[in-house]
Formats: C-alpha cells, structure tokens, sequence
C-alpha cells in the first residue's frame, strides 16, 4: 500500500497542565494513577525537546501536533501564561525552524472539561459568554500564528470517572457536549483550516457521533492496546470499532497509538488500520508517548520515535 501524501504524525509536548487541578506542592502520588498535577512553571527542557525533534526526522516523522496549553505567552490572554512559558517570538522562530526542517505543524489546545487545567480560571467558566470569548481570542491567535491546515482541539476524556481526583469537576453532556463541540469547530474553520479531535466519545456513542460530528473534522480515534482479533472484550471491540464505521460514513482518520502501555503497539495499530480504512480517508498515523520532554522521561521519547519509524516501515511494505 502506498500513499505518498501519508502524514506520519508525533504527538509532542510544551505545555504540560493537561489533567489534575491540584498543584504539584499538594500532590501525593498515587501508585494505582499517572495523574500530571499543576505546576506554575514550565516542565520542559530544550536540549531534550531538540534531541527528540531531531531523532524523529531521522525516523521518517514529517509532522508535529504541538501540545501548546500555557506553554505560549498568548497576546489576547497573557493571565494564562506560567513561569518559563514561551514567548511569541520563540515560537515564531520555532514555528519557522520546524518547518525548515521539513514538518507540517498542527497546534494543539485541548478545550476538554477533563484536560484544561492550563485555562485557569476560565476551566471553571465553561459554556459561558465569557469562555467562549476566550476560546475564539485563542483560536484566532493559533490560526494567524501557525496558518496551519489542521488544528487539534483534544475533547476527550470528558466524563466523571477520569475526574475522581480533580477538585473542580465538569461533564457537559447531551446538547451542550455538541453545542461547544460545534461552536470550536466553527470558529477554527473560519481561518479555512480543519480541527482534528480525539474521537473517543464515539465509543459509548456511535451512532449519534456519525450522525452528529461534521465530516470536515478529522478523527483521532486512539487505541493504546494489542488486541486486534475478534472475539475480544468489549474494552477493546468498542474501541476498535470506529475505525471501519468513520470510513463507511466518509470521516477522514488519523488512528493514533502509543508505547505507553505495548512497545509494538503503533506498529500493529498501523498494519491493522491500513487493511481497515480506505487510503481515500487515511490520513496518516499518529504516535504518542504522553511523555514530557524532561531528562528522566528521554528514553520513553527515543522508544516512541523509533517504534513510530517502525510503523512507517510496515506500512510501506505492505
């Protein structure tokens, strides 16, 4: 199978305010969670963030979904900003060293009620004037900086037993789960530009998904495990079913794997998915590490770019 046109994506991230509400100075670890706790500074390290880049080019990774959060000084919400965020500058030079480089970029914002600690006090204002205000002033800001094609804006995850251990806890559901959901997407196309989502939502609810989601917004349907063969247990068929459902109703895919759990996952995941989704709606393939660019966390980095070039080899030699 081949499709030179195959985006061979790599989840990357600056900002790392994603999950729990309680800051790092009151965190007690759990050994039975992975929960990332707030903190007020950036977790990130250049040297490493510039070894990674470097070593997934090499495996044949030609784009980059950038995890922004409050790791960017925004102009139109600088309150959002922590210690060491980055400054528009420094990302504009670094906007224009990737693609030099040779990277498509796709920004990041995960607007989820479950993944947005980095919006301070405007994750407790959801579905208000003033949260969809802030939201527009971010997107617009994205959109002119990067002019990308696609814009990611997570949405996933959003239910009560993920938030157990958050302070603060939000679930919009029914009408107004859609009615945000359309309100983003929205605003993103008026740049002429795709959002991508986390697709996840799909899995307890299929058949209002394909009925629901606009075909303009491509799919991330994530699939982390090893199981590929029926019969299987529901935790992994309702998660592997979307898949072939989003190609027969017309969605564009990006499945999305991962060497959180299966070192051989990505490369399963991308020989199952290319036998299942036509090469009109494949996209390409995502891989994530869900890991911060930090020393002690490297080597989770090396193995998810080189298992992400393991797939891109499969793929081409099928």
């Amino acid at each position: 199978m081949q499709n030179d046109k195959m985006m061979w994506c790599q989840l990357v991230h600056l900002g790392s305010n994603m999950w729990l509400d309680i800051d790092e100075s009151q965190y007690v670890p759990d050994p039975n969670r992975s929960d990332i706790p707030f903190a007020k500074r950036l977790r990130f390290d250049r040297a490493v963030w510039d070894r990674h880049i470097d070593h997934l080019k090499a495996v044949g990774c030609n784009t980059l979904i950038i995890d922004i959060g409050d790791g960017m000084i925004f102009d139109s919400h600088p309150e959002l900003a922590i210690d060491g965020s980055w400054t528009k500058s420094q990302m504009r030079e670094e906007i224009a060293r990737l693609q030099h480089m040779g990277f498509e970029l796709v920004p990041k914002l995960n607007f989820s009620a479950c993944h947005d600690v980095w919006l301070k006090q405007y994750a407790r204002m959801l579905s208000t004037d003033i949260y969809y205000g802030v939201c527009a002033d971010l997107i617009d800001e994205i959109c002119d900086l990067f002019k990308p094609r696609f814009f990611h804006i997570g949405y996933d995850e959003e239910n009560y037993n993920l938030q157990t251990t958050h302070n603060f806890v939000v679930v919009r559901q029914n009408d107004l789960w859609w009615h945000d959901l359309y309100h983003l997407v929205e605003r993103i196309e008026r740049h002429n530009v795709r959002a991508m989502m986390w697709a996840d939502y799909a899995r307890e609810h299929l058949d209002e998904f394909v009925a629901k989601c606009p075909k303009t917004v491509v799919q991330n349907e994530w699939y982390y495990f090893n199981q590929f063969k029926y019969p299987m247990k529901r935790l992994y068929r309702i998660r592997i079913k979307p898949y072939e459902i989003f190609d027969k109703h017309g969605f564009d895919q990006i499945p999305t794997g991962s060497n959180y759990y299966f070192k051989d996952n990505f490369a399963n995941l991308v020989d199952f998915c290319s036998d299942k989704i036509s090469s009109k709606h494949l996209l390409g393939f995502m891989q994530s590490s869900w890991e911060l660019c930090l020393p002690d966390r490297e080597h989770c980095l090396i193995e998810s770019a080189e298992t992400l070039g393991a797939g891109i080899k499969i793929f081409y030699n099928k």
